[in-house]
């Protein structure tokens, strides 16, 4: 893992010099390489720190792992790229997003995000992949590949035929993080521990938590996480939007001059 991590950091590193060199500070500021960083850096938190281990006694931890690893660490990496960077990808990119066809619209990335969250939190999928590190490795691609795929779609670079405009990124968040929300407050409330892994005994605690207490700042941490990222993504989108508007109005200035 420290090695798949390195060379992810070595691979970004490398071309994001060459697209400074090749088109300056404006190709490849030093806040995207920070954001990189930032994002290969929750990734280890997630994967290699003591939380992984900590996850297998608490499901808060768990939920803490999972939310690094389907949110944090996909938006900091998405963010990081910029279209210079990415030049020498980018038609291989929209060729694949042809290819995809119905996989490729964003909405199948809402669905995406939503199945994965609800399908790992039920109780027998759960637990399996508590107790089967092969099944608990799919568990952390299928939460990668699926927060990956959903911010893509809302913090590409890349201008895509199907890029969301309008309402459709507000549309595209509040529905998706609404339903994954909701499944936090069921944790929150629920009046009975459905994760059986962390009871060790009748009367157990761990860290000064009983299993049900556990869940429930599980099923908190997930509820106000996705409120937050909702708020936070929405205003960042809404600024990128105003920019964007702004960098069209006066491209219509200086040609309409010429």
């Amino acid at each position: 893992m420290l090695l798949a991590l390195a060379i992810y950091l070595g691979a970004y590193i490398w071309r994001w010099r060459i697209s400074r060199a090749e088109g300056g500070a404006r190709a490849a500021p030093v806040g995207k390489l920070v954001l990189w960083c930032t994002g290969i850096f929750c990734l280890f938190l997630a994967l290699v720190s003591p939380i992984d281990a900590w996850g297998e006694q608490l499901a808060s931890m768990h939920m803490v792992q999972h939310l690094l690893i389907a949110d944090l660490a996909p938006i900091c990496l998405t963010l990081a790229l910029t279209k210079h960077i990415l030049r020498p990808a980018t038609r291989r990119i929209q060729r694949l997003e042809r290819a995809a066809g119905p996989f490729g619209h964003p909405a199948f990335g809402v669905i995406a995000y939503v199945a994965a969250m609800w399908i790992w939190h039920i109780p027998v999928m759960y637990q399996a992949a508590l107790r089967h590190s092969f099944i608990h490795v799919l568990e952390h691609l299928s939460f990668a590949a699926a927060g990956l795929l959903y911010w893509w779609h809302l913090l590409s670079p890349i201008r895509s035929r199907l890029r969301l405009g309008g309402l459709g990124p507000v549309l595209y968040m509040a529905s998706t993080k609404i339903l994954v929300g909701f499944l936090g407050v069921l944790l929150a409330f629920s009046p009975d521990v459905l994760y059986h892994f962390y009871e060790v005994g009748t009367n157990s605690t761990r860290w000064g938590l009983s299993p049900l207490d556990d869940q429930r700042v599980a099923g908190l941490i997930m509820a106000l996480e996705q409120s937050i990222v909702m708020g936070i993504a929405l205003a960042y989108l809404f600024v990128r939007m105003l920019v964007e508007s702004e960098e069209e109005d006066q491209r219509a200035e200086r040609y309409g001059t010429v």
